[in-house]
């Protein structure tokens, strides 16, 4: 860290790789691509919770290592009941003195210290971002005393941020909604970057080295995939329920379903098992390492993503970066995600006749490869000109 010059370096705060996210991604791909254009450093949080309050616990700390990033400082990190951790995080801001420090959020389980952190930047004369993946997780919210804890620690927050970023316009409504006192901040709308780390490398795991396949092959099912973590708000049971009107209607299937079930919500793949047979069914029920993730999109027709609500969406980029057509619902952020991809068939939520019929009228766009239209140099880009704005806002200010 001897060659970073003091006060010239961003400051990337988000989680590590021990409870694994699509937010980790994220913040290991953001680091990599600011690091091209500014010197930057990354303070990771290790331990997010309680290993025991964590519903996902089952793969907790079995990634690791997972995360690469560019040949920057990184800490590893920091942990929920700071300890010891929060010492070393205090030496590592004090030895990178960044000018600004960019907070991922998606988690209130992460507020306690980020209120430390922007504390710390004001105190430093740092600047502080916030970028939003989620305004507050459904499942927190429902908690006891979780919704109005965060609610009161984020009106704290946001009197010490300058400025805030979202992945659309839906969002930056939705924080303004939620959370009055961003209504005074200013707010950059930054398109989701794609998941690049799978445009190469792990092969289809039933062809090595082959290419995503785009379309059918005569005489073969239509291949279906639909992936992340099965809970009730991704749309499981109503693809269940489009499955078997398509099945009805004589189109031949394959649907792979892959994630972990989380708290033992089983319906949808019961109700699916009652409509495909065991060879036109695949169910992959655990965590899904990264070196396997390509595989099961390259060995794909056509990704289905039925979302009841979504602010954002991995398994989306995932599709846009690999060029596969993508059926996805018209909720919240996707509907601006997919606007300029030509892969992209919208459908109302919670509508599985509108979801039979999406598949059907995507299936024949297997044939091309869809550019993505999002690229990490537009993001960098958007981050450069929010950081010159600010930069200027608090220099008239000094003045």
């Amino acid at each position: 860290m001897s060659d970073l010059e003091a006060g010239a370096v961003i400051l990337v705060v988000g989680p590590g790789d021990r409870f694994l996210s699509g937010v980790s991604y994220y913040t290991a791909a953001l680091t990599s691509a600011l690091a091209e254009h500014e010197p930057v450093a990354v303070l990771l949080l290790r331990r997010l919770c309680p290993h025991l309050a964590y519903p996902g616990r089952g793969h907790v700390g079995r990634a690791d290592g997972t995360l690469s990033y560019p040949d920057v400082p990184v800490l590893n990190g920091l942990d929920w009941f700071w300890g010891r951790s929060a010492i070393r995080a205090w030496r590592f801001w004090h030895r990178v003195r960044p000018h600004t420090v960019i907070l991922q959020w998606w988690t209130g389980t992460v507020l306690h210290s980020y209120l430390a952190l922007a504390w710390l930047a004001r105190r430093t004369g740092a600047r502080v971002v916030m970028e939003f993946h989620e305004v507050q997780d459904v499942g927190e919210a429902r908690l006891p005393l979780v919704g109005p804890y965060t609610r009161a620690g984020m009106r704290l927050l946001l009197n010490r941020t300058d400025a805030l970023v979202v992945h659309s316009e839906f969002d930056r409504a939705a924080i303004r909604a939620v959370y009055p006192p961003a209504a005074v901040l200013p707010i950059e709308v930054v398109a989701h970057g794609p998941y690049t780390q799978y445009t190469d490398g792990a092969a289809s795991p039933r062809a090595s080295g082959a290419p995503p396949r785009r379309r059918p092959v005569d005489g073969e099912p239509a291949r279906l995939l639909i992936f992340g973590v099965i809970r009730p708000y991704k749309g499981h049971a109503e693809l269940a329920e489009a499955v078997r009107l398509l099945v009805e209607s004589g189109l031949d299937i394959h649907l792979t379903v892959v994630g972990e079930i989380w708290q033992g919500y089983r319906d949808p793949l019961d109700r699916l098992a009652t409509v495909l047979p065991p060879d036109r069914l695949t169910v992959v029920d655990r965590y899904v390492d990264d070196s396997e993730v390509r595989g099961y999109f390259a060995d794909t027709d056509l990704v289905v993503l039925p979302y009841r609500r979504s602010s954002a969406s991995g398994p989306l980029h995932i599709a846009m970066s690999l060029g596969l057509p993508v059926v996805t619902t018209s909720v919240g952020g996707l509907v601006e995600a997919t606007a300029d991809y030509s892969g992209a068939v919208l459908v109302p939520p919670g509508d599985p006749l509108a979801l039979a019929e999406g598949i059907r009228a995507a299936l024949p766009l297997g044939a091309t490869r869809h550019p993505d239209p999002h690229s990490w140099s537009q993001t960098v880009d958007r981050f450069t000109a929010l950081l010159g704005r600010i930069g200027s806002s608090r220099t008239a200010a000094r003045a």
